[in-house]
């Protein structure tokens, strides 16, 4: 980009075109061509909510199993990327070639192979005929180039090159080398079966993704983007950097809507990138902002990106627990990044926007929002406990019952909204912008909540699956979009109801067309990663992969998390988050976790899978490719490199807060109790706001550079206390493992024991590791050793396991014939490693006192 453009924002026709071209395909083809475009598109979202919903089952007809949805999910998706997105950047746009049409049409075809033979295809699991392979290498060399129009050439050529490495494993050099796979085994293992293409990644692709981002574009359809934009600007936007803290709040709302990090950068940007460079932010920091808040979205229970949903399914735990662990980092992320806007204010004595009710106390504001807060705990305690009462008296009834309170509170918001204006979308290049009063901007759009609440419900109370969740919150949302003009004019005594009635259905279609033209990305990306995923699993280059990084990082857990953060980032440079993570947890998580094992930190699979995706989305920060760093840039008018940089700098807290959740797994909320995450919370809040004053250089005054690196210190202490106690005081006393049963006998039942272990590794080469065993219930150590399912004998002060019951807890450990007992390390009576807290406060209450001296010296001397 040239300094002549890179200097001015860019229109909004070329900010459509930069989302379109990267999102939802740029090609509008004219006349029939075109309407065939958009009815395919809209047939595709009507196809998911079909298969989702229990009509299927009640008619009689139309239900598909897994694997035959995955087929015409693809199909639509392929046919789509080749009439939505050009091939070349010179190829028209107001039409569709005629080599389109066919690579559109033979693409589909191939896609929906597996529908169309499923029946044919069961005869002969793993012996293709050569049609299924003419068909099966088509289907892949289209994919792969429907790959390139619509997400770029690194996931195409990544994804190239483990099909190579395939075919020619005998020719490959050193540990390479495997035994090659025959063209025939890579057609059956890719296209014919659901280990490659229709693998796991595109289940998740067609069963939950779709709905939400369908979700997402209807919700967006019915005015709801506009709304959050202009609450929070309302709320915040007369604060020092007031526009920059209302970004980050509307941005973080808008992350219901849209998973996409571009999209949210020039949805949200387009207004507020203007207002935070009228209130002295250069053009680089405003788009930096708006960058930071933006990508983190994704990260933003309970509606995440596409590979939460695939942590569902890589991982095997519920949505539920996904969202779970990932709701506190994610918070925490956001707060801090407000208080790092709130310090660029103070840097820079900025000043807020003026409000139309400058004059209202703050006081009220906070007492305000305190008794809203109240009152919607008390009305979710109300509803929650209401409804345990009446399930057991009305059983199935209470569904209408809930459904016909639902519509009744609905109309009722509708009618309270509809007593206040109209909200329009202000021009933020205006020379004069009043801020909305809040109460009025709040009260018009409550009813946009309302389908959040039932998707909420459905997955936390109702314990639906996600794709269920989003169907019901979609057809929630539906009725919204066909009810809310008509009721509003009504209510407004307005006599227009058939035209309203018209621009409901209006808005459905083009919300249906939306849904489905942004998920033309998604559907390629999870079929193009299952390529990479079906080669790790058919040549074993993983465990090569493994071998490699374990030397690389010389067995040093900390050392292979930053290789993989740094590779999952370089990858991210070419591929969308959701293929990044597919790749980078495929071929990674698993040695994360063993290394893990090896050094004696026990990390759960969800911490290193949420390491995984965190940078998979800081990817889409990063220079030289951060795309939605070029896309703020477009919009502020800024240079796209620098936008980059200091986005990063933004994000570093988002980068840190991985390496923490690994070594302290308090902060996913793994094995804590409701008091003591609240107590998590209030203190990796508080870190969390020093770490960012350290790394801004500024908290009450300019940083000295030792008080930066004092805040630093503080920051690591509240976050991992333990840390500094364990140098202290151990936790865990060493013991031969020759004393394992008195030990086990000695425990305290529920106890966790700590076993260093010497096993086999997968060569048969001998490996020590780590296991953690839960004492199970019993008089006696060898009462407990047959309850854990588990025979050990002692040789020679040697301790070997003899016998593992089947499916007992040691089976479910990975207790296996002949491996060694090293040691035991049992846990001791030690000060609470929350005791560091208070040496860390005192020290941070010491950086206070010195700044704020600095602070009352440097005022003095300038008032005299």
């Amino acid at each position: 980009m040239t300094q002549e453009t890179s200097s001015r924002p860019s229109s909004d026709a070329e900010l459509e075109e930069l989302v379109a071209s990267s999102d939802s395909g740029s090609r509008k083809p004219l006349g029939m061509p075109g309407k065939l475009l958009v009815g395919v598109a809209a047939a595709w979202s009507l196809f998911q909510l079909w298969i989702a919903s229990p009509l299927p089952f009640i008619l009689g007809f139309g239900a598909v199993n897994a694997t035959q949805a995955r087929s015409i999910h693809l199909a639509f998706a392929l046919f789509l990327a080749y009439t939505a997105y050009p091939a070349l950047k010179r190829s028209p746009r107001d039409r569709i070639p005629l080599q389109d049409w066919v690579m559109a049409l033979a693409a589909a075809a191939c896609a929906s192979y597996i529908f169309l033979f499923y029946a044919e295809l069961s005869t002969r699991p793993g012996a293709p005929i050569l049609q299924d392979v003419i068909v099966g290498v088509v289907g892949i060399l289209l994919l792969l180039e429907a790959t390139r129009r619509a997400l770029g050439p690194p996931l195409m050529i990544v994804a190239s090159i483990f099909i190579i490495y395939s075919l020619a494993g005998p020719y490959m050099p050193g540990i390479l080398a495997h035994r090659g796979v025959s063209l025939y085994g890579l057609i059956n293992h890719q296209w014919l079966t659901t280990q490659g293409v229709f693998g796991i990644a595109l289940g998740v692709s067609t069963s939950f993704v779709f709905l939400f981002v369908l979700f997402g574009a209807l919700l967006d359809k019915a005015g709801a983007g506009n709304y959050f934009i202009k609450v929070a600007f309302s709320l915040l936007g007369h604060y020092k950097g007031g526009p920059a803290k209302a970004a980050v709040v509307a941005s973080g709302m808008t992350g219901l809507i849209s998973g996409s990090s571009i999209a949210n950068v020039v949805t949200t940007g387009t207004f507020t990138i203007p207002m935070m460079k009228r209130v002295g932010f250069s053009a680089e920091k405003a788009g930096a902002v708006e960058v930071a808040s933006s990508v983190n979205g994704q990260i933003m229970p309970p509606v995440m990106g596409a590979a939460a949903f695939l942590m569902v399914e890589f991982i095997g735990i519920s949505y539920v627990e996904v969202i779970k662990h990932a709701f506190l980092p994610a918070l925490i992320s956001y707060i801090a990044l407000i208080y790092i806007v709130h310090l660029e204010a103070l840097k820079a004595n900025m000043q807020g926007l003026p409000t139309s009710n400058p004059y209202k106390p703050w006081l009220h504001k906070v007492v305000g929002f305190l008794a809203g807060l109240l009152l919607l705990m008390g009305l979710s305690f109300a509803v929650y406990y209401g409804l345990g009462w009446l399930k057991p008296l009305l059983g199935e009834a209470t569904v209408w019952l809930v459904g016909v309170v639902l519509v009744v509170v609905y109309v009722v918001l509708i009618r309270l909204g509809a007593g206040y204006p109209e909200l329009e979308l202000d021009d933020p290049n205006s020379p004069v912008v009043k801020l909305p009063q809040t109460r009025p901007t709040v009260m018009v759009g409550l009813h946009y909540i309302l389908p959040v609440i039932v998707l909420v419900w459905c997955l936390m109370v109702e314990r639906l699956s996600p794709g269920l969740s989003a169907f019901w919150a979609t057809v929630f949302m539906i009725f919204i979009l066909l009810t809310q003009r008509p009721i509003i004019a009504l209510f407004r005594g307005r006599s227009r109801i058939a035209e309203d009635v018209k621009e409901g259905f209006v808005d459905l279609w083009n919300g249906l067309v939306t849904g489905a033209r942004n998920m033309i990305g998604i559907g390629i990306a999870t079929a193009t990663a299952g390529i990479i995923v079906g080669a790790v699993s058919q040549t074993g280059v993983g465990l090569v992969l493994a071998d490699v990084v374990e030397i690389l990082s010389m067995g040093n857990l900390l050392l292979i998390l930053l290789f993989t953060a740094v590779l999952s980032l370089i990858l991210g440079m070419g591929l969308p988050t959701t293929a990044n993570y597919i790749v980078v947890s495929a071929l990674l998580a698993p040695v994360i976790v063993q290394l893990g094992e090896q050094s004696g930190l026990l990390v759960p699979l969800i911490a290193v899978h949420l390491f995984v995706f965190y940078f998979g989305i800081m990817a889409d920060v990063t220079p030289p490719v951060g795309l939605a760093s070029f896309a703020a840039a477009a919009v502020s008018g800024g240079d796209p490199i620098r936008t980059g940089f200091q986005a990063f700098y933004y994000s570093l807290r988002t980068a840190a807060l991985p390496f923490l959740f690994i070594f302290n797994t308090d902060l996913l909320l793994i094995d804590v109790t409701f008091l003591q995450g609240i107590l998590v919370f209030v203190v990796a809040t508080i870190a969390m706001l020093i770490f960012a004053a350290a790394t801004q250089g500024f908290m009450i005054a300019r940083n000295r550079w030792y008080e930066s690196i004092l805040l630093l210190l503080v920051a690591f202490t509240l976050f991992r206390p333990g840390f500094w106690m364990d140098r202290i005081d151990p936790p865990y006393e060493t013991l031969p493992g020759s004393q394992f049963e008195e030990v086990l006998g000695q425990a305290e039942a529920g106890a966790d024991l700590k076993l260093r272990m010497r096993i086999e590794d997968d060569f048969g080469d001998p490996l020590e590791t780590f296991m953690l065993v839960s004492v199970p219930e019993g008089e006696d150590g060898e009462a407990r050793l047959a309850n854990l399912g588990l025979e050990v004998f002692v040789e020679e002060d040697r301790t070997i396991v003899d016998m593992v019951e089947f499916g007992s807890q040691a089976d479910d450990l990975n207790f296996d014939f002949d491996q060694e007992i090293l040691a035991v390390q049992t846990p001791v009576d030690r000060m609470a490693k929350e005791w560091m807290w208070i040496l860390a406060l005192g020290v941070f209450a010491l950086v206070i006192m010195l700044q704020r001296r600095r602070r009352d010296r440097q005022a003095a001397t300038a008032s005299s």
